[in-house]
């Protein structure tokens, strides 16, 4: 079936009509060139009266059509098909993805890669996402401040298009754990009870929330929202040494910042779990 936008357009199909009915006749001020032949001019007309009719109407007919063309196009027409009802089992699962400084860190591998942090967990948020058939997804980006970047939706396309699209730094260099937590819960806690999944991806501690996490968390578990959490980040590290070479290289823990307490206990406090990830 289809139905049209902008329906009203169709008022606009005698506009050319009316135009041309409405618009002065052309007259000219010269004065009149007599033909000495006009009689024979008269005699040719009227004996191809019928081709020179279907020579002038032809082209009407396409201005014509060409107009409806133009009307149909500007109405917008849209199919509408018989109604696909989604799997669906009442989960709302709200991802907060740390983008703070912090992540542009080069320590995770994919493959025999070293990639960014960042890179590492729009990876896996993307793998994750494409499995979400059913579900309400939204996108939380957090770093000095928290806000959120997709409401949810069943439009994984687009929370996977806005994961893949952010920007390290973009909400400050900090990190403020505690008001992602509280943001994800204002936005979860009108859904239904039992299906309120929160799921955080960090890299560090909290430096910068208005609202401790743990605070946050236990304000969760009353709402029954569980909370996941996710620690990014390699054990270790080389540092090279003089001049980029081998020589005075050293190990090092970039993770060394890394709450894994804290993100432990958060999950502990809502029913959920804590998981690490030292590579994709």
């Amino acid at each position: 079936m289809i139905e049209w936008t902008w329906p009203w357009i169709a008022l606009l199909l005698p506009l050319p009509w009316l135009v041309r009915k409405l618009s002065p006749s052309a007259t000219s001020s010269e004065p009149a060139l007599r033909a000495p032949f006009y009689d024979d001019w008269q005699q040719l007309n009227e004996t191809h009266g019928g081709k020179a009719l279907r020579q002038g109407l032809l082209p009407a007919l396409a201005l014509w059509l060409l107009w409806i063309l133009l009307l149909s196009a500007a109405a917008r027409p849209i199919w509408i098909g018989e109604a696909i009802e989604l799997p669906n089992n009442g989960r709302d699962l709200m991802l907060a993805v740390d983008i703070s400084g912090s992540m542009r860190i080069e320590d995770m591998k994919l493959g025999q890669h070293i990639i960014r942090r960042i890179d590492a967990v729009k990876q896996l948020g993307a793998d994750f996402i494409e499995r979400r058939l059913g579900d309400r997804l939204g996108l939380i980006l957090f770093g000095t401040n928290a806000y959120v970047q997709s409401p949810l939706s069943f439009d994984t396309t687009t929370v996977k298009r806005f994961l893949e699209e952010s920007q390290i730094g973009f909400a400050g260099q900090e990190t403020a754990i505690g008001d992602a937590i509280g943001l994800a819960v204002k936005r979860l806690k009108e859904r239904p009870a039992d299906s309120r999944v929160l799921i955080l991806l960090t890299d560090g501690q909290d430096t910068a929330s208005s609202v401790k996490p743990l605070d946050a968390a236990k304000l969760a578990a009353r709402l029954k929202i569980k909370i996941y959490t996710i620690g990014i980040g390699a054990d270790e590290m080389t540092l090279p040494g003089l001049f980029g070479s081998s020589f005075g290289s050293r190990q090092v823990n970039p993770s060394a910042e890394l709450d894994e307490e804290g993100l432990l206990e958060t999950a502990r406090l809502t029913g959920g779990e804590y998981f690490r990830a030292r590579n994709t």
